[in-house]
């Protein structure tokens, strides 16, 4: 039987590091996800109005292989600045795609979230500063969720957005997990009940207290270009080709459009990328099938995608009001 992982978090994953820089009175962050001895990735780009860097270099026909982070920005278009500081802070330790005579290229592919106009100032102090800072912070260990990082502005169809993550040891003994920021335009919870859509993919108690509850839900604001996003990424110790890979962050967002509806608007920049550190192999496996190991793809891209709609529920209901945006935990309880 699947269960969720020690931490279950993004870190459960072995090689993975995760950080936050959070500023409260600015309402945005960044979260650094860090893979040092780098990572097999690729990327998934579903929503329509996405806020990207590095991506294309992903695709499976192009060089690189590895890369050394990657960081989930608030801030919009102007938070892509933050990945210059993880480069900075990453090359300071020798940490990249080799140049030659000790000389590195930290690779750092990063996705933005909008939270503009919801802090002290209508744009946030983001910049190279709050990647380093988000870098530094980073660990192996438990992960703050909600009002933080990256989720620290987030909306989520009109309640307070944040930071989730969630992770499954399958029954192979590969560890899945996922970390999102929701910043949504579609909503989490579901109108009928008011309770989290994929309030049934809970694990062991996870989702608490607040899990149990029925909330009435505020009316819906009306959708506004490009002011939404949902972006993140799953992870896993098994070992993967970029192809392989983006499989599985296709996959994922399968529990993206279950946790968040609508998903994937025009309004949207929904944004998965995938890491595979290579700890473990696939799983041999015998079938009519030609593709090695498929079985066992397909057993890791469910996994992303449980782990992907669980991490959204688990960041709705760990946020905390901030900047007038009232959070899960503060709405009034059904009668």
């Amino acid at each position: 039987m699947n269960t969720a992982g020690a931490q279950n978090a993004l870190t459960d994953v072995e090689g993975i590091l995760v950080g936050h820089h959070t500023d409260l009175e600015a309402a945005s962050g960044v979260t650094a996800i860090l893979c040092p001895e780098g990572a097999t990735a690729a990327v998934d780009v579903r929503g329509a109005a996405p806020g990207t860097r590095e991506t294309d270099l992903l695709a499976p026909e192009n060089l690189v292989e590895t890369v050394q982070a990657v960081l989930l920005c608030g801030g919009s278009v102007y938070g892509l600045a933050a990945a210059d500081g993880a480069v900075r802070w990453l090359a300071a330790r020798g940490l990249g795609f080799p140049l030659g005579e000790g000389r590195v290229a930290p690779i750092v592919p990063a996705a933005v979230l909008f939270d503009l106009g919801r802090g002290r100032d209508f744009l946030p102090p983001v910049g190279p500063l709050w990647g380093e800072s988000a870098c530094a912070q980073a660990t192996a260990g438990s992960v703050a969720e909600g009002t933080v990082g990256a989720g620290t502005g987030a909306v989520a169809g009109g309640i307070k957005g944040g930071i989730g993550t969630a992770s499954l040891v399958l029954d192979s003994g590969i560890t899945v997990a996922a970390l999102v920021a929701v910043n949504a335009g579609g909503s989490v919870i579901d109108p009928a009940t008011g309770r989290p859509w994929e309030i049934a993919s809970e694990i062991g108690g996870e989702f608490g207290e607040q899990g149990r509850r029925s909330i009435v839900s505020p009316a819906p604001p009306a959708p506004q270009p490009a002011r939404n996003t949902t972006i993140g990424v799953v992870a896993t110790d098994a070992v993967l080709s970029k192809s392989q890979a983006l499989k599985v962050a296709q996959m994922a967002h399968d529990g993206l459009a279950r946790a968040v509806r609508p998903a994937h608007t025009l309004f949207d920049g929904d944004t998965l990328f995938c890491l595979a550190t290579g700890r473990r192999p696939l799983p041999l496996e015998a079938g009519v099938f030609p593709v090695p190991a498929a079985g066992a793809l397909s057993a890791i891209g469910h996994a992303a995608a449980l782990c992907t709609a669980r991490a959204i529920v688990r960041a709705v209901l760990a946020a905390r009001s901030l900047a007038g945006i009232a959070a899960f935990r503060d709405l009034p309880d059904r009668t």
